[in-house]
């Protein structure tokens, strides 16, 4: 798509709105909640613990500290069901189980918390012990967050980033797993809550979140974009101004691996909402570790694109 089809195409999407400073540092901080919330239900977890157990501990922390409503509940994946063995799409294996988490088992946990109006929906990581093959899919993570962001801002079109992202798990020898989730999404939508309406969930999911999600679908309709992110046709456009919850899941084997956190797009540019994060500081450690280790043989490109 060239530039001067980009800048007349977003000419016509008059549903498309840039959140101010002030909102933006809003959903800023109910991020930085989400990540609260899982960092810290992460250092309390144990073998033996179940995923329905992980999950609603996060939502009574999350409660506690004033969320009021969903996009959606939290969820929890261990061992092979972090790479989405056997289900995708709407299929009820999402949901958390009885599965028990194990010394050594990866595991993912993921919730779209939302407070005063803003949602923020994030993925975190990790393992009670040690897996080599989950830390080899946390680094080449780095990678997607700088090729994402890198592409968006040279102006691809959405459904041209998402295929960029499938070719580099290709060249990883890794899966994208993200393709397991309803619509093969990459990246969602996300915009501010109408806090007017009463606050219902269904099947974990929050019905004012869900009404605002079929409103930005009937609004892509008319204006030739969609607030699902994927590698389909329906995604071939110009950036999308607006907030984005970008959720690259990579896999290989029984492992899976991702991040989650908010794009923000402007008409002519765009940058992650917010650098101080987990999976952030976790690739500026490894930088740091490999470089005092061995000098002559740093961390590779994309890991110091993606911290600086």
């Amino acid at each position: 798509m060239k530039r001067t089809d980009a800048i007349e195409q977003s000419r016509t999407r008059e549903s498309l709105q840039l959140p101010t400073a002030d909102t933006l540092e809003r959903f800023r901080l109910v991020q930085k909640l989400a990540y609260d919330c899982a960092a810290t239900i992460a250092a309390e977890m144990q073998p033996g613990m179940s995923e329905r157990h992980v999950a609603g501990r996060m939502k009574s922390w999350l409660q506690e500290h004033g969320v009021n409503d969903w996009f959606h509940q939290p969820f929890a994946w261990f061992g092979d069901r972090t790479a989405f063995r056997g289900f995708g799409g709407f299929h009820p294996a999402f949901y958390p189980s009885g599965r028990k988490l194990e010394e050594n088992m990866p595991f993912i946990l993921d919730c779209a918390p939302v407070l005063a109006g803003c949602v923020a929906d994030i993925g975190y990581s990790g393992c009670i012990g040690e897996n080599g093959i989950l830390d080899r899919l946390m680094d080449d993570l780095g990678a997607h967050r700088a090729l994402i962001l890198d592409q968006i801002k040279a102006r691809k079109s959405m459904a041209q980033v998402s295929q960029a992202v499938d070719r580099l798990c290709a060249q990883q020898g890794v899966e994208p797993r993200h393709k397991a989730y309803p619509f093969s999404v990459l990246a969602h939508k996300v915009d501010t809550i109408n806090e007017q309406q009463f606050a219902l969930n269904i099947g974990r999911f929050g019905v004012r979140s869900l009404r605002g999600l079929m409103q930005q679908l009937r609004a892509g309709r008319r204006e030739g974009w969609s607030p699902l992110w994927n590698s389909s046709r329906y995604s071939d456009h110009s950036p999308a101004v607006g907030l984005w919850a970008v959720e690259p899941h990579l896999g290989f084997r029984n492992v899976g691996a991702k991040f989650e956190e908010l794009l923000v797009i402007t008409d002519d540019d765009a940058f992650w909402l917010d650098n101080d994060l987990p999976h952030v500081h976790r690739w500026r450690q490894r930088q740091a570790s490999a470089a005092a280790s061995t000098p002559v043989n740093p961390m590779p490109l994309h890991v110091e694109q993606v911290c600086s």
